[in-house]
């Protein structure tokens, strides 16, 4: 610990917001995952999607919520975060559907942060982050618990 230029717990601010990342979907990466992981009909198929209220073939929300990932631990490792992982995400929505040919991007806001009671060399805190597609409508949101390193435990 002590890495000169790190944001630990302390440098958090709660109302602070970002807005970050550029995440182009291709039409192939979204039948590669679907294929993969989510093998429904209308992540895979033009004809099976045009039978849905998709239209087109649409990327699976799980694979919305990779692409968000790799947003965000970009965002975590430019600005040189002391994190820590996650517990885990609350309201998750998939408000729209996200096609090939969008380009996603995030914003947040810290809403709080918390000092561990029981880990005093960590703390936690909770944003909410939105992903926007390249029309500024809202495609994904939940709320983040996120862990990070207290900069002076002691």
């Amino acid at each position: 610990m002590g890495e000169e230029g790190l944001v630990y717990f302390e440098d958090l601010e709660p109302g602070a917001k970002a807005s970050f990342g550029r995440y182009e979907v291709t039409r192939e990466e979204v039948i590669e995952f679907a294929k993969k992981y989510d093998p429904q009909p209308f992540h895979l198929s033009d004809e099976a999607a045009a039978q849905t209220h998709f239209g087109r073939i649409s990327a699976s929300g799980w694979h919305t919520c990779a692409m968000t990932m790799r947003m965000l631990v970009d965002n975590i490792t430019e600005r040189k975060q002391a994190g820590l992982g996650s517990p885990g995400q609350d309201e998750l929505r998939w408000h729209r559907p996200v096609y090939p040919g969008d380009v996603l991007r995030i914003e947040t806001e810290l809403l709080d942060k918390t000092r561990s009671r029981s880990r005093p060399e960590m703390g936690s805190f909770r944003s909410i982050v939105q992903v926007f597609n390249q029309d500024d409508q809202v495609v994904m949101s939940f709320r983040s618990i996120g862990l990070i390193r207290v900069r002076n435990p002691e």
